[in-house]
């Protein structure tokens, strides 16, 4: 096939930069074939690289004494105790769901899964963070229904429950969607697949379904701003088939079983060029393959599109070579393609071999751990000007218009469409805070969920990212679980733009913060930049997924409050109504700073809700609308009113953090108050559960009209 001139046009499509280039040729002291340079592109995009963010992700707390691996494999890997581990990681897939919803979605939540199951756990749970712009624009319903499906069709044919997340609609996603996307496993701890490849002459070899042309250059357009020739990127989405991948699971983790494995990784950005790089540089060994042997769905494929086919459910495997029979017979028997493509070599060259011609040969470590690294210029977020005059709102009108706008009514239309029960066991199922899953065989469970508020990052970079650390962690603690770890998912626009490469240093010096002081490491995580469409820039957007244990289920904090229950609020209220929800929906406000968080007063209130688990009934973190939307959901799922003492605008709205509110039997809420005094934790009791009216105050309306707008205006507002 003849390759076309290498041009800085050509350069240019391939989203390196003159210096880049010029670097490239510098390294290999010629010009590249052009696959060499489809290989440097793909390694090199912001994407796979991280070139822009290295430098800031290294200041992240990534240890502890339950960290067993930390970032730079599939996934992170945490201890939870008789042998076993939990492996779980968060990523993205925003750029293709926003060019073809239903499989960018369905192949992200594909991608996720592997992550997970290419270290050798079975996935006990996924979740997912989704935001969407304005209701009002033209593309929100189609992108809504599309992701929804393809989350849903992917999890619930492989065969996963979905346990939690959230959904968010604002104007900066209108041309811009994002779709993070994360799984969690278990495994033995002394059963833990890594990617680096050992010994020299080992077999390379190619697993799963077989490779076709969808996706060449995913990684490559994930890494660009979006224009008006968007659509032109349709072919770089990936399409994606769960049957297939639930067979890959059962046949993978088989194959680990058989002790044939030297280490495996998943293709998945970058397909095959980035698998086989970074399972030879970890390994500090050079690879060559021969492309005449990978399995192809499509005749006539070039050595480019092999190398950066981004077709899913593929994994690529080091192997023990007297354990080949083995290997292929289970994988004959699963019915997918198993092929030995190549092998690892002792020199630092990574060798492309296609048709009897070398396509490509490079020298392998520079194309991973030394790829371009950059400090990018960047400048602070500034304090936003002072929150101007908030009037006092009727508290049932500001309660309306919470939960009748799409960003705070019930998200049942959403969930659902999930698969919530497969495995059997779920414990804690979406809408009420953290999911739960029992740990199978033993006593435990495990909690999981997904948090940000954008509005506060954009207000506030630093507090923000503190913010989103700290509300995952109280999303953990309101059902009793000790939080383990986290995994990041770090959304933000163009970084060559210093405001938004300040917001982004801002964020990760914020969540850096809270996890040190939260005990609560980052173990694994993905950055999605480029979430920019004309110019315009995503809020940022940096999702913190959190992984809780309970020790037994007997801790689980998970009932629901019972007519007569005392509403109890723990920690303290300023009225803080910056950013606040109620402001954006009942005043069409973004306006003043971000909550203040209070590392120290997140761990003490925290610590007391877990000490306390026994005198609680049920309990919830407050955030988004502050106490007044915190008692509504509580109430609402219990199929109770509630009365609370307060009519104040502040006070029921405002978004103090360190804040929960619990629901405790009458005769066991003096106990607990006095146990918060002599803890030094603020606790006021607030209201009571119960009746069938939502009251503040002196002012009612009836729960039945409340929770009727509640749960229709998800739908009525978005379709």
């Amino acid at each position: 096939m003849h390759e076309p001139e290498i041009t800085e046009a050509l350069i240019a499509a391939h989203g390196l930069k003159p210096d880049e280039y010029a670097r490239i040729l510098e390294i290999i002291g010629r010009a590249p074939t052009f696959t060499e340079l489809g290989i440097f592109s793909a390694m090199w995009n912001e994407h796979c690289s991280y070139k822009s963010s290295k430098k800031w992700l290294r200041t992240l707390p990534t240890t502890g004494p339950q960290v067993i691996c930390g970032p730079g494999e599939n996934a992170g890997v945490v201890d939870i105790g008789d042998g076993l581990a939990v492996i779980f990681k968060m990523e993205s897939h925003n750029h293709p769901s926003y060019i073809e919803p239903h499989q960018g979605a369905a192949t992200g939540v594909g991608g996720i899964l592997r992550d997970v199951f290419t270290m050798g756990a079975r996935p006990i749970a996924a979740m997912d963070s989704l935001s969407f712009g304005l209701p009002s624009h033209p593309k929100t319903a189609h992108l809504v229904r599309g992701v929804v499906e393809g989350v849903g069709s992917y999890g619930n044919c492989f065969g996963v429950p979905n346990v939690g997340g959230e959904v968010r609609f604002h104007s900066s996603y209108n041309g811009n969607c994002l779709v993070n996307a994360f799984a969690a496993g278990l495994a033995e701890t002394d059963r833990i697949f890594y990617s680096a490849a050992s010994g020299v002459g080992m077999p390379v070899v190619y697993l799963g379904a077989r490779t076709g042309r969808d996706g060449v250059g995913g990684a490559t357009m994930a890494s660009a701003e979006f224009d008006d020739t968007i659509e032109e990127k349709r072919p770089t989405v990936q399409v994606g088939d769960p049957f297939t991948e639930k067979r890959l699971l059962e046949a993978c983790l088989e194959l680990m079983a058989s002790d044939s494995v030297i280490s495996i990784q998943d293709m998945g950005a970058a397909g095959l060029t980035c698998s086989a790089v970074e399972m030879g540089d970890k390994g500090g060994l050079g690879i060559k393959l021969t492309l005449d042997a990978v399995p192809q769905r499509e005749t006539g494929m070039s050595a480019y599109e092999m190398m950066l086919s981004e077709s899913q459910e593929r994994m690529l495997m080091v192997l023990k070579p007297e354990r080949e029979a083995v290997a292929r017979a289970i994988f004959d028997k699963w019915d997918l393609d198993f092929a030995v493509i190549g092998e690892t070599i002792a020199e630092d060259r990574f060798v492309i071999v296609h048709g009897n011609e070398v396509k490509a040969d490079l020298p392998l470590s520079k194309l991973s751990s030394s790829a371009p690294e950059y400090d990018r210029p960047h400048v602070p977020t500034p304090a936003p000007a002072p929150l101007g005059p908030v009037p006092e709102i009727d508290p049932v009108a500001g309660l309306r218009a919470l939960i009748g706008s799409p960003n705070h009514a019930h998200k049942g239309w959403v969930w659902e469409q999930y698969d919530t029960q497969v495995m059997a066991d779920t414990v804690r199922t979406p809408g009420l805070g953290a999911g739960v899953v029992r740990v199978h065989g033993t006593a435990k469970a495990l909690a999981f969920t997904a948090d940000v508020t954008p509005r506060y990052v954009r207000a506030n970079p630093f507090e923000g990212g503190k913010q989103a650390v700290a509300e995952a962690w109280r999303n953990l603690t309101a059902v009793g679980a000790t939080p383990l770890a986290a995994t990041d998912n770090l959304n933000f626009g163009n970084p060559e733009k210093p405001e938004i490469m300040g917001q982004l240093i801002g964020a990760i010096r914020g969540i850096a913060e809270a996890c040190l002081a939260l005990d609560m490491p980052i173990v694994s995580g993905n950055v999605s930049l480029y979430n920019e469409t004309d110019g315009k820039g995503i809020l940022p957007t940096p999702t913190i997924g959190a992984v809780g244990l309970l020790a037994s289920l007997d801790d689980l904090i998970a009932g629901l409050p019972e007519a007569g229950d005392a509403a109890i609020l723990v920690g303290a209220t300023l009225g803080h109504l910056g950013q606040s929800a109620l402001l954006a929906e009942a005043f069409g406000r973004e306006e003043g700073e971000a909550p203040l968080v209070d590392l120290a007063a997140e761990r003490r209130n925290g610590d007391f809700i877990r000490a306390s688990r026994k005198q609680i009934r049920a309990a919830t973190d407050l955030s988004d609308g502050g106490l007044a939307l915190a008692a509504f959901e509580m109430a609402e799922a219990a199929g109770l009113g509630i009365r609370l003492d307060s009519a104040d605008t502040a006070s029921l709205f405002g978004e103090d953090q360190a804040r929960y509110l619990v629901a405790c039997a009458p005769d066991r809420a003096a106990a607990l108050l006095a146990a918060a005094a002599e803890a030094g934790v603020p606790a006021t009791r607030v209201g009571v559960f119960g009746g069938d009216t939502v009251s503040f105050g002196a002012t009612s309306a009836p729960l039945a009209d409340l929770s009727r707008l509640y749960r229709t205006a998800f739908a009525a507002t978005v379709f």
